[in-house]
């Protein structure tokens, strides 16, 4: 066991003072966007005294720090640990799974794209689920409303340039979230920059009442990004809340956004991001309408176990898992290869002192691990063998 540093990404949409407060730091004015530990080779963390990038230390014992099965089965750490923290909306996104992630880097290399080419969408070979839970107010756009309830917020903004998306969505046919999407996206620049203005003039008129949330977020959207056609793909999308401790799922093909606030998010070990809006970055419309799921969907919460100190957030995949831990006493910790983060409170884990915003490194070789402190901790682990 190991103290873990990890590395903060300065993304424009970041958050300037939960990071650096989490951390115990003076904000500096940058966007501190998200804390990254793990693996990943774009930042890895640095383990222990000797400052050693995680994943040479890994490849130097991978049977040692990842176990037989893990080694086997993936090669390497499969997960990435990150704090995220939103001060401002993040791209609509959706991320491959993995027979879409190896066509698409494949197809990318064939056509001599550079892996760091700004306008490169699949960087590796795999697929990018992922799971947040929120340590502050969490507010998340994800999946396809029900399009009888998307017609009626649309109703509630009075301009003509809707009517067409109106006939859609009324229309009944299964496929019609799938169609809209790709008419939205593929709008020539001019036509949708005056669609983007002119719903967000049209919600100017009334910002209260029914879906009053979603009208004064398109505003606020075309403050940041004025004429983006995310302003309305951004109204087709359910909208999510999420208390501290609570969480949220999110699979392949799931076009989402994070709004605001502070979270504790786990992902498989990729970077493998196809933007559909709100961004200066490249957006590949193709590739998006290939990956993304349209059919309806109801977002499942997960809630932390009332009452109980131990809390195991539902992940459907091999890749990752994620638990919190509200320790009052004496607890354990599972067997490695997992991270374990502290938000809150003053942890002994091993005899290393874990307080807020710092992390431990459990290679597998580790075994059970006896801790004891008050405060509140994450372990990120391997999921169980399928």
């Amino acid at each position: 066991m190991e103290m873990l540093e990890g590395v903060v990404r300065h993304y424009d949409w970041g958050s300037t003072s939960e990071i650096p407060a989490l951390l115990g730091r003076s904000s500096d004015g940058r966007p501190w966007a998200e804390l990254w530990f793990g693996a990943h080779p774009a930042a890895p963390s640095l383990v222990g005294h000797a400052a050693r990038p995680l994943d040479e230390v890994i490849r130097s014992d991978p049977e040692g720090a990842l176990g037989p099965r893990v080694a086997e089965e993936f090669g390497d750490l499969p997960f990435l640990l990150k704090i995220l923290s939103a001060g401002a909306p993040l791209s609509i996104q959706v991320h491959p799974n993995v027979a879409q992630a190896v066509a698409g880097f494949e197809r990318e290399d064939r056509a001599g794209i550079a892996i760091d080419a700004p306008n490169r969408s699949f960087r590796d070979r795999n697929h990018k689920p992922e799971l947040i839970c929120a340590l502050t107010p969490f507010e998340a756009l994800c999946g396809f409303r029900d399009p009888r309830q998307s017609l009626r917020l649309f109703d509630t903004i009075p301009t003509p340039r809707l009517d067409p998306i109106r006939d859609e969505l009324g229309s009944g046919d299964p496929d019609n979230l799938r169609r809209l999407l790709g008419r939205l996206l593929n709008l020539p620049a001019v036509e949708a920059h005056r669609l983007a203005d002119a719903v967000v003039e049209a919600c100017r008129v009334d910002l209260g009442g029914d879906f009053g949330f979603e009208r004064q977020l398109a505003v606020e959207l075309a403050d940041r990004y004025p004429g983006d056609i995310g302003i309305v793909t951004a109204l087709l999308l359910n909208h999510v809340r999420l208390d501290p401790g609570q969480a949220l799922f999110l699979g392949s093909g799931n076009l989402h956004t994070y709004l605001r606030g502070m979270g504790v998010e786990v992902m498989a070990n990729s970077d493998n991001v196809l933007r559909g809006g709100l961004t200066p970055k490249h957006v590949d419309v193709p590739g998006l309408l290939e990956v993304v799921d349209a059919v309806p969907t109801v977002p499942e919460v997960q809630m932390p176990n009332p009452g109980a100190a131990v809390t195991r957030y539902d992940s459907p995949v091999s890749e990752f898992s994620l638990t919190r831990i509200v320790a009052d006493g004496d607890f354990d910790l599972d067997v490695g290869p997992a991270i374990v983060l502290c938000v809150d409170g003053c942890v002994d884990v091993g005899h290393h002192i874990l307080d807020r915003g710092s992390a431990l490194w459990l290679p597998a070789g580790a075994g059970l691990v006896e801790a004891t402190g008050r405060g509140t901790v994450f372990r990120a682990g391997v999921g169980p063998a399928d």
